[in-house]
């Protein structure tokens, strides 16, 4: 079938990609690769990834291209699901023969639901889903295809057996040419990566087993499954050779660092295909192999530290100790790696004392720079189900995400800490890590080195105040 893979569009600003790990309006706005429709786009034949967010598309531009195609299968998350379905029930009335579906966390949790919530769904896909559509784009029946829930003619829904997981991740050919050949490169930015930049995956799946985490915990489980270095190297030298204008290459595994032997070998190799890189890490790494990886071309690595308190790191299963972490980012300044670190309010065990503790702690150790979220406790996740058990939640115990504006709200809050409060701890953090003199001069500094760099930052400030006047009103 004439095969169209979708990123629908939405509220303005959302983060837009289907590698993202939640979908909200950011504090600079920023664009993700849509790997996970690129990936099973590679396997299809004629397919198209449509990113209709990342290209500004309005609805009705969206809709005038899915109209053209037999199969349309579009990406969804929790707080973007309602819009997601809507969009689906606009396309069915322009044209009621196309087959739609959706993919992501959130159908892969509740299926049932999320048929049941949607008439104009005709199936949604479980676990990974790359060669359950390739099979659904090939004709197979629906009730032979692994992995897939959908709704029978006589309105009612079955659930096929689950598709057993990846484990020869070479199986999966490069995303990086449908990237070129669907996407504009222009498109996608992070406040953090050089621009423009490409993301990919070398593996799925993260031994850790923080609570807050989607993606282990819905679709790629605990097993870090890896590709061989010599497939990620190829795809990295087809990037160099066929997309000159990319500037940094970002690994985004979920800790690209766990295997470390082999996060080594890949970056000897990087650094003898001469590219600029970044990637996920755990503030573990050992000194050693920070310097393999800074001596191979690595330029930042983007850390999750979540909070400043021991005790929440052990609440939420993190595997990590603050002092751990501090050596860590110590390692990394004398080697001159930068550093992105993401933060989290309100989880559990949340207190005044701890978020002030994480603030002073995010100030010491002074990552270049941070992103703030508040604990996202999404369905499916351990933190959801301790959040309904403890009653954590609104009373309605309904999953707001985010508002209708597309901004995070505090969706957990405890009897000593209201949602408000945890909410707007959030600009304080940014205020009191951003607002300090040694943090200006640094950034002014940065600016100084060009006046590409200059445009950026000035332009990322204007948005960060923005965001914060927004968070306030």
């Amino acid at each position: 079938m004439k095969t169209l893979f979708l990123q629908a569009p939405s509220f303005d600003g959302f983060d837009g990609g289907a590698g993202s790990r939640f979908q909200t309006k950011r504090e600079i706005k920023s664009f993700w690769y849509p790997t996970w429709l690129a990936q099973p786009a590679a396997l299809i034949e004629n397919s198209r990834v449509l990113d209709a967010q990342a290209d500004s598309l309005s609805l009705e531009a969206s809709l005038d291209i899915a109209q053209e195609y037999d199969l349309v299968i579009i990406h969804t998350s929790t707080p973007s699901f309602p819009s997601d379905a809507q969009f689906a029930e606009h396309l069915k009335r322009r044209r009621s023969t196309i087959l739609v579906g959706m993919v992501g966390a959130k159908v892969a949790v509740d299926p049932h639901g999320s048929l049941t919530a949607c008439d104009a769904l005709d199936f949604v896909c479980r676990e990974e889903f790359d060669f359950t559509c390739r099979d659904i784009a090939q004709g197979l029946a629906f009730e032979t295809i692994p992995g897939m829930s959908y709704r029978l003619p006589d309105g009612g829904i079955t659930h096929n057996e689950a598709r057993p997981i990846l484990e020869d991740m070479d199986q999966l050919p490069f995303v990086a040419p449908i990237y070129k050949r669907d996407l504009k490169s222009e498109n996608y930015f992070s406040g953090y990566l050089k621009h423009p930049y490409v993301s990919i995956y070398t593996g799925r799946g993260c031994k850790s087993r923080c609570t807050f985490c989607l993606w282990p915990q819905t679709v790629g489980g605990h097993n870090y499954r890896t590709r061989s270095v010599e497939h990620v190297l190829e795809e990295v030298k087809w990037i160099r050779d066929n997309m000159p204008e990319v500037k940094e290459i970002m690994f985004d595994d979920d800790t690209f660092t766990d295997l470390r032997p082999r996060a080594e070998e890949i970056a000897r190799g990087l650094g003898k295909l001469g590219v600029t890189w970044s990637c996920n890490a755990k503030a573990n790494v050992p000194y050693s192999t920070l310097k393999v990886m800074k001596d191979n071309g690595l330029r930042l690595l983007l850390v999750g530290y979540e909070s400043g308190d021991d005790q929440i790191l052990v609440n939420v299963k993190k595997g990590m100790r603050t002092d751990v972490a501090r050596r860590f980012t110590e390692d990394c300044r004398k080697l001159g790696i930068k550093i992105h670190g993401t933060f989290i309010l309100g989880l559990p065990g949340e207190t005044r004392d701890t978020i002030e503790k994480t603030i002073k702690f995010a100030k010491d150790i002074n990552p270049h720079t941070i992103q703030v979220s508040l604990a996202a406790p999404y369905p499916g996740t351990s933190l959801h189900k301790q959040a309904v058990e403890n009653g954590w939640l609104q009373e309605s115990k309904v999953i707001n995400l985010v508002s209708s504006t597309g901004v995070q709200v505090s969706a957990i809050g405890y009897p000593h800490l209201s949602r408000e409060e945890i909410y707007h701890s959030v600009e304080q953090f940014y205020k009191r890590f951003y607002f300090r003199p040694t943090k200006i001069w640094e950034i002014v500094r940065e600016m100084l080195v060009s006046w590409e760099m200059m445009k950026r930052r000035l332009q990322e400030g204007v948005e960060f105040f923005r965001f914060l006047r927004a968070r306030e009103a």
